[in-house]
Parts: structure tokens; C-alpha cells; sequence
């Protein structure tokens, strides 16, 4: 069969290709259907990642966010038209302590191989997992999003002390917002407290016991473990500040991405012994993690669809160009995409 894969080339254009795949193999044949634009695949669509990094990542299928339904399974095992969340991170080997997603040899969609944008991802069988039959599909789109929270949560629940009075999650974008449902949900007699710069952004964080501006954060305000998942350069204020008023012996965990080194603390991470957690990316335990987490608590699902920003139905090239530019310029949540392209 043809597959046409739509393929970044350079900065903000794309190119359709198309290869020949044969269905005389073991993988799965999804359909893409809903695809959510990330952080990640802005740098390289506005090429902000650098021309030495393009040059050896472009051209490549931009997205790794994403849902699709069954059109094909050689065993026969999964019936067509299941929805399913795609698992972006490929391993080729098994490790005894490090996980799949930290692998250096595990490849990972659209950054190096081929991500979403494609007529049909096809893929081994463990690299799916299927979604509620009425779960909300835009929320579904970014299910990697969330799964990156849960991630962190299972290395926080093994390397951290048993004593969680309070949590502070510093960052009012996406990723904060899902970490603190994921909190407050997993740990409901603690209090969650978040901290922003952008008060609009705040005010959606209805559920969590408090929320402070980071200039304005009253001086007996203390945390036992933070979370941080501001990234870039603002990471290293937020982690700065949370060693500040983290309790001795606490944990930081690390979400936020910078592309730039960043100056911390050590003084004072020594001298109250707290222990850093660094976490990336998640791998197919973290869906099935999610996923139940989902049928756990259906609520929560309402509750992310606050982060659904713009919408965009993709049937062309020009639609894609479209997407991506309004999600520059969206101030809040995730751009959705509907691919019927």
C-alpha cells in the first residue's frame, strides 16, 4: 500500500512523500485521527532549534501527541475501529534498571523518526493502548502530555520520603495544570499549591488549595516535595525558588525542558539534603497508567478539556501551515488536530 507522509523540510514548509509498505508483517495499521501540537514540534517547525540540529533531524514528520483508530491487525486480535493512543517512544532493547523512554537506543516520533503526520502509523503491538469508547477526543489527542506527569509521579513515589503535608508545582502552563490535577487526585488529604507569573493562567487552577504569584508569596509558605515544569530559562528562578521554600530533605522533581544550562542552588540543596528528580518523556507503562487513571477519576477528563486552546480541521498543507501558526500565538492550552487530510 501508499502511505503519503507529510514531512517537515525546512522552517515552516512542508513537503507530501510517499512510500510503499507492505501489510505482509506483524504491525498495526492505525488511521491517525486527532493530533495535539507540543512544545517540541514548534522549535522545529520555527527552526528554532538550530541549523546543525535541523540538519540532521529534517526532513521528518512533525507530532507525537496523538490517537488513531485500528484499520488493520495481521492477527486479527484487535477489531477495526478501535481508538487508541499512540505509545511515540520505540525501544529496540530491554534494560533490568533503566527504562525505555531512557534508553539511548530507543527512537522516539518526530524527533529523529517519523512522528503523526502521516495516512497511516504503523506500528508493533505493544506501542498502543486503547482509550475509553466515550472518552473526549481532544482531550485524548494529548494523552502523551499527561502520560509525561504521570511518569514523573511513579520516580517520585520510589525516590522520595513519605512525608507530603504539601506539594508546589511552579509553572502555570499545560504541564502544571496536569500536574496538579495529578496531585490533587493521587494525594487528596495534601495540599496543592501552585505557583505562576500570569494571573489569568492561575485563576484556571481552580482545584488546587493555593495559588501564588512568584513575586507575591507570603514568607510562612513552605512545601515538603515541588514540582517544576516551567522550562527554558524560567526553570532555573522556579527551581531556585522551590529549594527556597522546599521543607530539609525534600524532592524537586524536574519536568520543565531548557535548551540552555541553568545556574542552581547548591549551597542549599546540600544543606537541607534535598533530592532531585529528573524526569523525560514517559514510555507504555505510563499510558496504561493514564489511561486508568482516566477511568478512575472520569472527571478529571473534564477538567482537562479547559486546556483544549484552538481546534483546527487539516486537509491540506496549507491547514497544517495554519495550525501551527495560531498555536504560536495561542496564550492558553493545546491546538488540537483533527487530521482528515
Amino acid at each position: 500500500m501508499i502511505n503519503q507522509v507529510y514531512r517537515l523540510v525546512s522552517p515552516r514548509q512542508f513537503e507530501v512523500t510517499y512510500q510503499d509498505f507492505s501489510l505482509q508483517t506483524d504491525l498495526i495499521v492505525i488511521r491517525p485521527t486527532h493530533l495535539s501540537i507540543c512544545n517540541a514540534d514548534q522549535r522545529y517547525y520555527t527552526g528554532s532549534r538550530g541549523k546543525e540540529i535541523l540538519a540532521t533531524k529534517l526532513p521528518m514528520a512533525l507530532i507525537h501527541e496523538g490517537i488513531g483508530k485500528v484499520v488493520y491487525d495481521p492477527e486479527g486480535e484487535i477489531e477495526l475501529g478501535t481508538r487508541v493512543v499512540i505509545v511515540p517512544n520505540m525501544p529496540v532493547e530491554a534494560d533490568e534498571f533503566i527504562a525505555e523512554n531512557y534508553l539511548p537506543t530507543s527512537k522516539f516520533r518526530s524527533s529523529g523518526y517519523d512522528g503523526f503526520m502521516q495516512d497511516y502509523i504503523f506500528v508493533n503491538r505493544n506501542r498502543l493502548v486503547e482509550i475509553p469508547e466515550d472518552m473526549n477526543l481532544h482531550v485524548a489527542a494529548f494523552t502523551e502530555l499527561i502520560t509525561i506527569a504521570m511518569h514523573s509521579l511513579t520516580r517520585f513515589e520510589l525516590r522520595s520520603h513519605q512525608r507530603r503535608h504539601a506539594f508546589g508545582v511552579w509553572g502555570d502552563g499545560n504541564l502544571g495544570f496536569i500536574m496538579c490535577l495529578l496531585l490533587k487526585k493521587k494525594y487528596p488529604e495534601s495540599k496543592i499549591i501552585s505557583f505562576g507569573k500570569t494571573k489569568y493562567k492561575m485563576d484556571r487552577f481552580s482545584f488546587v488549595d493555593k495559588s501564588y504569584l512568584i513575586d507575591e508569596i507570603p514568607e510562612d509558605v513552605v512545601v515538603d516535595h515541588a514540582f517544576e515544569c516551567v522550562g527554558g530559562l524560567g526553570s532555573e528562578f522556579a527551581i531556585n525558588q522551590a529549594i527556597d521554600l522546599i521543607v530539609p530533605e525534600g524532592s524537586i522533581s524536574i519536568l520543565g525542558v531548557s535548551e540552555y544550562p541553568v545556574e542552581v542552588n547548591t549551597r542549599m540543596l546540600l544543606e537541607k539534603g534535598i533530592t532531585m528528580i529528573g524526569s523525560s518523556r514517559s514510555g507504555r507503562v505510563d499510558f496504561e497508567n493514564t489511561v486508568s487513571f482516566y477511568k478512575e477519576f472520569p472527571e478529571v477528563v473534564d477538567y482537562f478539556t479547559t486546556l483544549i486552546g484552538e481546534v483546527q480541521k487539516v486537509t491540506s498543507i496549507q491547514d497544517i501551515i495554519e495550525a501551527f501558526e495560531k498555536d504560536l500565538i495561542s496564550s492558553w492550552g493545546k491546538t488540537i488536530i483533527e487530521w482528515n487530510i
